[in-house]
């Protein structure tokens, strides 16, 4: 006969004692493990390092992020700032905000601007008031480049309704040098063919470096500005529309030197990320143990119930032992950690992307600012918001799944049908944001009154789409959102009263021991040998075990 390899089975069989004062000690196991902070203390003097750590953790990567914020805001604004420049530098009587109607309806004043921005390209260094430069290929400057599309052949008669068309397109280009030839020696040489033009593009580079970041004791940054001004025809509609852009590249500076108090200070905001790096990691290997402890117990008391209860775990209790808090910080430590280090790469000027930096320094602070509900969730007043969103969460993404399907329908209906004759409907991505305002009641009216009336038909059937959709999502679809969270609401409620919902619940409910109560503190180490010497059970006692006499 096999021996049984169970130690539930042999317990129970040599009478039951020994059984249940091991289920007893798992039970405290458990409660000790989903104890806060202040009751581990008062049950085992367990000092609260970890939530001692996360509340500094709070503080410097907050510090962390608001200088990374104002550095970044100033990258920003550089860029913005010189494409207002080079638009009032090289379009022909621009005005702020005048972009979307700024076009060209002769073909003369379309010569006449193509001619100003070769004019101001070559007056540059005489005009501007900036730190601009001409791209240089050695010792040389770069050429200014103008390229034209057009179809390759065609002829066209309107006025007999007739057309023969080659549709391949055709791209000329030339490359100028304004610094050293004379601009209306230029341009005569160039025909552009209007009935058959898709557009005109001129394109140059232009160099700058952005001395304001000394501010927040940062190397200055060194920038190409590619500069992209299109003569828009494609539309053939006898209005020429001019658009200008830019592509912003931004190097490490070749050259450098700085000296005072700035240079100090980018070593000082240096050793204060590594801080954070060293703050973060230890953070992260905290919160792994935690986890895998979790872990640990879950097997445990999977193995309990397999054996002593003849069952098996529910799917929810065994979540339960997975501290999603823990996972937050982990998450938020690997996020903060990577933007750290990216940061001092900019710092350095090993790396220059701003944006990348920011999604992670910026994603990482807000989950951790998010932990910090943790902590208030100890007070069984706010915990009952955390508790609410935690249960509703698995409804709540269902209930989205079903309405996102209708959602979209409406989307892709409104963007074919209204799309041509109302402005918030011209694209996918507008149609959704103008959707989303209409179930938060904003801009109703204003998205009723701008539908054209053209067309009667697409009139009508604009007012039967818009009071539809919001008669349906407005009344039906957010009301039944509601009554989700208000019914799990209520059961939160119920379990606050006492009432234990799990089988986990139940079970911890048996121990009523107090965590000032002591039988929660581990034993020393000398009095755990004595006792192993007597006690043949204690050889493989787990050491978080708490020690039980038969007594």
């Amino acid at each position: 006969m096999e021996e049984s390899t169970d130690p539930y089975e042999d317990y129970t069989a040599n009478g039951g004692t020994w059984a249940q004062q091991k289920q007893q000690s798992l039970r405290r196991k458990i409660k000790y493990y989903f104890m806060n902070p202040c009751e581990k203390f008062y049950a085992r003097g367990r000092k609260p390092w970890k939530l001692c750590l996360q509340l500094i953790k709070i503080v410097i990567i907050t510090i962390q992020l608001v200088s990374f914020g104002l550095s970044n805001q100033m990258v920003v604004t550089f860029k913005e700032e010189n494409l207002q420049t080079f638009k009032h530098l090289f379009l022909k009587d621009y005005v702020d905000g005048s972009m979307n109607t700024h076009a060209v309806y002769r073909k003369a004043d379309t010569y006449e601007h193509l001619d100003y921005v070769i004019e101001q390209y070559r007056l540059l260094h005489n005009i501007t008031a900036g730190n601009h430069e001409y791209e240089k290929n050695g010792t040389h400057y770069t050429s200014l480049e103008l390229c034209q599309a057009y179809y390759r052949n065609g002829t066209i008669y309107p006025g007999n309704e007739t057309f023969e068309i080659d549709a391949e397109v055709q791209n000329d280009c030339y490359d100028l040098y304004p610094m050293h030839q004379n601009v209306h020696d230029i341009l005569p040489n160039i025909e552009l063919h209007f009935k058959r033009m898709l557009w005109v593009n001129i394109k140059f580079v232009l160099k700058a470096i952005n001395l304001q970041t000394m501010r927040q004791r940062e190397l200055p940054d060194c920038y190409d500005f590619t500069v992209l001004i299109k003569f828009d025809n494609q539309a053939h509609s006898g209005r020429i529309k001019i658009d200008l852009d830019t592509d912003v590249e931004i190097k490490e500076c070749r050259d450098w030197k700085v000296t005072g108090a700035t240079a100090r200070n980018m070593t000082l905001t240096v050793l204060f990320d590594c801080l954070i790096i060293i703050t973060c990691s230890t953070s992260f290997c905290l919160c792994l143990r935690s986890v895998l402890t979790g872990i640990r117990l879950q097997k445990e008391y999977n193995q309990y119930c397999k054996s002593y209860t003849l069952s098996e775990v529910p799917w929810s209790d065994k979540m339960e032992f997975i501290n999603g808090w823990y996972i937050l910080i982990i998450v938020s430590d690997t996020l903060a950690t990577i933007g750290s280090i990216l940061k001092i790469e900019i710092q350095t000027k090993v790396l220059t992307n701003y944006d990348i930096c920011s999604i992670f320094l910026g994603t990482g602070t807000m989950f951790v600012w998010i932990g910090v509900i943790r902590y208030l969730g100890y007070f069984r007043k706010y915990n009952i918001l955390i508790l609410t969103l935690r249960a509703a969460f698995p409804n709540v993404i269902r209930f989205i799944c079903c309405a996102g399907i209708i959602y979209i329908s409406y989307c892709f209906c409104g963007w074919i049908v209204l799309g041509p004759y109302h402005e918030k409907f011209r694209t996918l991505n507008t149609v959704s944001e103008c959707l989303f305002s209409l179930i938060n009641g904003d801009d109703m009216y204003p998205t009723f009154k701008g539908m054209g009336q053209k067309s009667s038909l697409v009139w009508i059937f604009s007012r039967v789409y818009l009071y539809t959709f919001v008669s349906l999502f407005i009344y039906m679809v957010l009301s039944l959102f509601i009554t989700i969270i208000t019914d799990t609401y209520d059961t939160i409620k119920q379990q606050q009263n006492g009432v234990p919902t799990s089988d986990l619940q139940k079970f911890l409910s048996e121990c009523n021991d107090l965590p000032n109560s002591g039988v929660y503190r581990l034993e020393e180490n000398k009095q755990c040998f004595v006792n192993c010497c007597s006690d043949p059970r204690l050889w493989f006692r787990n050491p978080l075990e708490p020690l039980v006499s038969d007594t």
